[in-house]
């Protein structure tokens, strides 16, 4: 912690690490991540932001501390069953979890900071990978490529498509705009926009989550030996006592 590297004494700190864990979701959800600061944080605690600094050294570390809160609530994942379901359901939530939350998917961009979340999630993920007769080197990449994939695809969500949907346009209105420019692309320039450009905005976005979701998850099929070995029947970690 933060104390412990300015040498801080045994006095009581203010707060609890969970309750700024809460507080910085509060004003991250409420106003956004570029309005995020520790003043709003010690704010809305009822603190002075000298206070956060027995947990934090700075945003960055707070932000750590979110970024391993916003990865659900882990004791929600099977520890057994079909890898590729598990997969695609962890995937499912992981998505839908981020949307719920505003500006998560900027905080979880790039983003690889170890906590009791993340620690339990990539354990159960690999666990699936690793029974299922992947690889040590497959199981870890593709659970780090599936949660890029997630955290891109929400990202991609969250943000405005354009300009026209960033100065106050709905969502439906920038799709339409954006299908109604590829509809109109010459022909003799952009043979190929012009006859399926409609296509990539057209379907939900539901659909396209899931096309990429199910691409990933064939791929990795075919990198499966011909003889896996049995389930693995070591027990699972525990999951962690509290998530977001």
């Amino acid at each position: 912690m933060a104390a412990a590297r300015k040498g801080a004494t045994a006095r009581t700190p203010a707060i609890t690490q969970e309750a700024l864990i809460a507080a910085g979701l509060t004003v991250l959800r409420r106003e956004g991540l570029d309005a995020l600061s520790m003043r709003k944080v010690a704010a809305e605690l009822g603190v002075q932001a000298a206070s956060l600094y027995w947990h934090v050294q700075d945003k960055e570390e707070l932000l750590d501390l979110l970024a391993d809160s916003l990865l659900w609530d882990a004791r929600k994942l099977k520890t057994g069953g079909d890898w590729a379901e598990n997969l695609r359901e962890m995937a499912r939530a992981y998505r839908c979890h981020l949307n719920a939350n505003r500006d998560s998917a900027r905080v979880m961009a790039g983003r690889l900071a170890p906590g009791p979340n993340l620690l339990y999630v990539l354990d159960v993920a690999l666990g699936w990978l690793r029974s299922a007769g992947f690889s040590d080197a497959d199981a870890a990449y593709a659970t780090r490529t599936l949660a890029t994939y997630v955290q891109g695809f929400v990202l991609q969500e969250q943000l405005p498509m354009s300009s026209l949907e960033a100065h106050g346009a709905s969502p439906e209105e920038a799709v339409a705009a954006v299908a109604e420019a590829f509809r109109s692309a010459p022909a003799d320039k952009y043979p190929n926009v012009a006859a399926l450009g409609e296509l990539i905005v057209r379907d939900s976005m539901d659909d396209h989550f899931a096309f990429g979701v199910d691409q990933l998850i064939e791929g990795l099929r075919t990198r499966l030996p011909s003889a896996a070995p049995a389930p693995s029947t070591s027990s699972a970690p525990s999951a962690p006592s509290a998530a977001s």
